[in-house]
């Protein structure tokens, strides 16, 4: 098994549904463009409220895609 170096990035997902719909909203958007994502961590949750009912979520994450070696980059 070889070792694997990750980059993170930090991404906020946001729904009207909940906190799940949030981070998937974030995970399929990024992973139209970042290749080889690997693990989420949310850091931080928060919401809107109106008339005493939470009615939009937003999801703080960071997200981890491994780093491609030299030679796989090269590659079309």
């Amino acid at each position: 098994m070889s070792d694997h170096v990750y980059r993170v990035v930090e991404l906020v997902g946001s729904s009207e549904t909940g906190v799940d719909a949030a981070i998937a909203a974030a995970i399929a958007k990024a992973s139209k463009t970042i290749r080889h994502l690997r693990w989420f961590q949310v850091i931080e949750t928060r919401g809107q409220i109106e008339d005493g009912k939470v009615v939009y979520t937003q999801v703080t994450l960071k997200v981890g895609f491994t780093v491609e070696d030299e030679a796989a980059q090269l590659q079309p």
